[in-house]
C-alpha cells in the first residue's frame, strides 16, 4: 500500500492543477446542487415496530386524524392584577385562537379554546393541532401563529408558544468559529509558518463544503434531521485538519531531511498516509455501524458523517500533495520570527517534551498505568446513574419561547401537565356497544389504580346522557378512545418514565388493546430499543475494527489493548456528561441554565463516534512504535521512540478536534451542545490519558509479548506495508542499481 499511495502522493504533485480544479470543481457543483435542489429536514423521532408508534398509527388509521402532525401550545398569562376570565382578556383571547387559521390546522374553530385554566385563574393554555408534521408546515402556518400570539400580546397579556409546530433548525454560528480560531493557533505554534498552518485548515474546509453540500442536496430528495449535516460538519472539520496535520508534519520531515519537493510529497503520502487511510476507515466503519441498529436518523446521521470522513481522507491523500506542489520551497520559509517550530519527526537526539514524558512513563510503568486505570474509573462512576429522555422544551434555552412556555404550564398546572400521556384503547375485537363502553370504563379505572405521580385522569366516557350517546356512536364507528393522564412530574423525570411502565402493567389483560403513547412513552420506548440493539452494534463495528487493526498492527494484543482503552474513554465521557447535564455540575459554564435526564441518542452515538475518533490516534501512535519495531530497535526503545516522533502531531490533533468540538458545545441547542461536550470530553481522556499514558506504560510493561502473533495467522494476513517497507526496499534498490520493486 505504501507503494502505490507514494505514486500516488507524487501524481498529484505533479499535475496538482488538475487535482485542484478536481476539488474546487466538485465543491462548486455540491453548491449549486445544495442551493437549488435541496429541501427542509426534519427532527421527527419514531421507530415501527415500538407501542407508542402503534398507539399513533391507531389513531391516525381510525379517526384521520395526524396524531404526528404538528402541535402548538398557545399558553396566555393575565395581566398582574387581572385573570383570563375578565371581558378584556377573554375576547383577547377568543379573537387570537380564531386567527389561528391556515390550511393545514386540524383543530376547529369550536375547539379552539382554553384547554385549562389555572387555579388563580391567571395561566392558561389551548392546543392546536395540525395535519402536517413541523417541518411540512408552510410559511404560512407559522406566520398566523405568529400574529394570533402577537395580537394577544397587544391586549396586554403574556404569550408563549410551545410545541413543535415553531421549531428552529439548529445552525452552525459564532461559537463554532472558535474551533476554527483553536486550529489556526495550534497549526501556527506546530509549524511556525503561516503557509503550512493554512494547508491543514484549507483542505479541511473544501472537504466540509463538500459533504454538508452533498447532504443538503440529499435533502431535497429523502428525509434527513436538522442535526445531520451538523455532526458532518463537526466530525469533518476535525478529522480534515487532523489527517492533513500528519500528512503535513511529515512532508516537512522528509523535506528537512534533503528530499525533493516531489519525492518528499511522495514519502509522506506513503508512509503517513497509510495511517490516515487506517484511521479513516475505523471512523466510517463505526459512523456506518450506526445502522446496524436500524432507527432511521441515527442511520442517516452515520452514514452522512462518514461519507465527509471519506472526502477528508481523499483530500488530505490528493489535495495536500497537489498544494505542496504550488508552495514550492515556501513550504520550509516564511516561519515567524517569535516561533521554535521544531520538526517532530527530527532524530537529532534531542529530549523533547514528548520524549521526556515517554521516559517517565516507561521507568513508572507501574504506578503510571494503575494511577490512570483509578482516575477512568473515579470520572465514571455517574454512568451508573444516567438517565435516558427524548429531549423537550423544559431543556431549551432560557428566555425562549418554547422554554417560557413549558415553564408558565408547569406554574400553574404542574410539570405534568407539559408531557400528559395519552391511553388508547382498542375495542376492535370487543363486540356489543355497551360491552366496548365498558371496556373503556374498566381501562380507565386500571388507570386510576396506579396512585403513584399522577395527577389527573380524564376518562373518554362523558356522564351526560346525551354525551354519553354521541360517544357510544363515535366508538362504534372508530373502535377506538383515548384516555388523557396527567402526571405530577415532568416529561423527561425519571418518575414519568417509571410511570409509563407502571400503566402498562395496569391496563395489561383486559377485553381491549390498551396502548399507552406521548412523546415520554415515545422516549421510553426508543431508549429500549436502543438498549437492545446496542451490544449487537458493539459486536459489529469492534468485531470489524479489531480485525482491521490486527492486519495493520500484526498483532493480537495491541488491537485488545486498543479496545479495551477505548471502553474507558467512553466512560470517562459519559460519567462526566452525566455530571455535567443530569446532575448540573458546572452547568453553568457552558450555558445549561436547566439540568435533566440525558439525550436518549447520545450513548450509542458516543460510542459509534468516539470509536472512530480513538482508533484514530491509536493508529498514529502505535505505527511509529511499530515502525520503529520493525526497523530493529527493542521493544521498550521502541515504544519511547515512536512515541517521542508522534507525540508533538498527535497532541497538535487532539488539542484542534477537542477546540472543535467544544465550539459546538457552547451553542444553544442542547442536543447539539451534549454531544459536542461528551465528544470533547472522550478526545481529552482518550488521546492524553488514554493512548499517551496508559498506552506507553501497558506496552512497556509487556515489552515484545505485545506484538505477539501465531505464526499461522501471520501467514494468512496481508502485508499492507504501513510501515514503509517498499520504500525501503525503493531506497536500497535506487542504491545498488537494482531495478526498482512494485510491491
Amino acid at each position: 500500500m505504501a507503494w502505490h499511495l507514494y505514486r500516488l502522493g507524487r501524481w498529484s504533485f505533479r499535475h496538482r492543477r488538475i487535482v485542484v480544479s478536481f476539488w474546487i470543481a466538485l465543491l462548486i457543483l455540491m453548491g449549486v446542487g445544495s442551493a437549488t435542489l435541496s429541501g427542509k429536514t426534519s427532527d421527527q423521532f419514531s421507530l415501527p415496530g415500538i407501542e407508542s408508534t402503534k398507539a399513533f398509527d391507531l389513531i391516525q388509521e381510525r379517526t384521520d386524524t395526524a396524531a404526528d402532525g404538528a402541535t402548538a401550545r398557545l399558553v396566555f398569562q393575565a395581566p398582574d392584577g387581572t385573570k383570563l376570565s375578565d371581558p378584556t382578556n377573554q375576547k383577547a383571547i377568543d379573537t387570537a385562537l380564531a386567527e389561528v387559521d391556515s390550511a393545514n390546522v386540524q383543530t376547529p374553530a369550536a375547539q379552539r379554546v382554553l384547554a385549562q385554566t389555572s387555579e388563580d385563574g391567571t395561566i392558561g393554555y389551548a392546543a392546536i393541532q395540525y395535519s402536517k408534521t413541523s417541518v411540512e408546515l408552510t410559511d404560512a402556518d407559522r406566520t398566523a401563529l405568529e400574529d394570533a400570539a402577537a395580537d394577544a400580546e397587544k391586549a396586554g397579556l403574556t404569550v408563549a408558544i410551545g410545541g413543535d409546530a415553531l421549531q428552529e433548525i439548529p445552525e452552525t454560528g459564532t461559537t463554532e468559529l472558535l474551533g476554527i480560531a483553536v486550529a489556526i493557533i495550534v497549526l501556527i505554534i506546530t509549524f511556525g509558518s503561516l503557509l503550512v498552518a493554512g494547508m491543514p485548515l484549507l483542505t479541511a474546509l473544501i472537504g466540509v463544503g463538500i459533504g454538508v453540500t452533498s447532504i443538503t442536496t440529499l435533502t431535497g430528495f429523502v428525509d434527513l434531521g436538522s442535526t445531520t449535516p451538523i455532526l458532518a460538519t463537526m466530525l469533518g472539520l476535525a478529522v480534515g485538519i487532523d489527517y492533513a496535520l500528519f500528512i503535513v508534519s511529515r512532508y516537512r520531515h522528509e523535506v528537512q531531511t534533503g528530499k525533493s519537493y516531489e519525492e518528499a510529497a511522495g514519502r509522506a503520502v506513503g508512509t503517513a498516509g497509510s495511517a490516515v487511510i487506517f484511521a479513516g476507515l475505523t471512523v466510517i466503519i463505526a459512523l456506518a455501524g450506526l445502522s446496524v441498529v436500524n432507527i432511521s436518523f441515527l442511520t442517516e446521521m452515520g452514514l452522512a458523517a462518514a461519507g465527509t470522513v471519506a472526502v477528508a481522507v481523499l483530500i488530505a491523500l490528493t489535495m495536500l500533495p497537489a498544494l505542496f506542489g504550488f508552495a514550492g520551497r515556501r513550504v520550509t520559509s516564511g516561519k515567524l520570527p517569535f516561533l521554535k517550530a521544531r520538526d517532530p519527526e527530527a532524530r537529532d537526539g534531542k529530549r523533547t517534551l514528548g520524549r521526556r514524558w515517554a521516559d517517565f512513563v516507561t521507568k513508572n510503568k507501574v504506578v503510571t498505568f494503575v494511577s490512570g486505570l483509578v482516575v477512568a474509573g473515579v470520572i465514571a462512576i455517574p454512568v451508573a446513574s444516567m438517565q435516558l429522555a427524548l429531549p423537550d422544551d423544559g431543556t431549551a434555552p432560557d428566555g425562549t419561547g418554547p422554554r417560557v412556555a413549558y415553564d408558565l404550564i408547569a406554574e400553574g398546572f404542574g410539570a405534568g401537565a407539559n408531557g400528559p400521556l395519552l391511553v388508547v384503547v382498542d375495542t376492535q375485537g370487543v363486540d356489543g356497544t355497551e360491552v366496548k363502553v365498558a371496556a373503556v370504563n374498566a381501562a380507565v379505572d386500571k388507570v386510576e389504580s396506579v396512585k403513584k405521580d399522577v395527577a389527573a385522569v380524564a376518562s373518554p366516557v362523558p356522564t351526560d346522557a346525551a354525551q354519553l350517546a354521541d360517544f357510544e356512536k363515535q366508538l362504534a364507528q372508530t373502535d377506538i378512545a383515548t384516555i388523557n393522564v396527567t402526571p405530577r412530574s415532568g416529561p423527561s423525570d425519571a418518575d414519568t418514565q417509571a410511570l409509563v411502565d407502571d400503566i402498562r402493567q395496569a391496563v395489561a389483560g383486559g377485553e381491549a388493546d390498551v396502548l399507552v403513547t406521548g412523546q415520554t412513552a415515545l422516549g421510553v420506548d426508543i431508549s429500549e430499543s436502543l438498549a437492545t440493539a446496542f451490544p449487537k452494534y458493539l459486536l459489529v463495528v469492534v468485531g470489524f475494527a479489531f480485525i482491521l487493526l490486527t492486519v495493520v498492527f500484526r498483532s493480537i494484543l495491541v488491537p485488545l489493548k486498543a479496545v479495551l482503552g477505548f471502553l474507558l474513554s467512553v466512560g470517562v465521557s459519559l460519567g462526566a456528561t452525566v455530571a455535567v447535564f443530569q446532575w448540573g455540575w458546572l452547568a453553568e459554564l457552558i450555558g445549561i441554565d436547566k439540568s435533566g435526564p440525558v439525550l436518549f441518542m447520545l450513548p450509542l452515538l458516543l460510542t459509534g463516534i468516539l470509536f472512530g475518533l480513538a482508533m484514530d490516534y491509536e493508529v498514529f501512535l502505535v505505527s511509529r512504535m511499530r515502525e520503529e519495531f520493525v526497523h530493529g530497535t527493542p521493544a521498550g526503545e521502541a515504544v519511547v521512540n515512536g512515541f517521542q516522533y508522534g507525540a508533538r502531531v498527535v497532541t497538535a490533533a487532539a488539542v484542534i478536534m477537542i477546540g472543535v468540538f467544544a465550539s459546538f458545545a457552547l451553542g444553544d441547542e442542547v442536543t447539539i451542545k451534549s454531544i459536542g461536550f461528551g465528544l470533547a470530553v472522550g478526545i481529552l481522556a482518550d488521546a492524553f490519558l488514554v493512548r499517551m499514558t496508559l498506552v506507553p506504560a501497558f506496552m512497556a510493561l509487556l515489552g515484545d509479548k505485545m506484538w505477539w502473533l501465531p505464526r499461522w495467522l501471520d501467514k494468512a494476513l496481508p502485508n499492507l506495508d504501513i510501515e514503509g517497507e517498499s520504500l525501503a526496499a525503493h531506497d536500497r534498490a535506487q542504491e545498488q542499481k537494482e531495478p526498482v520493486p512494485v510491491a
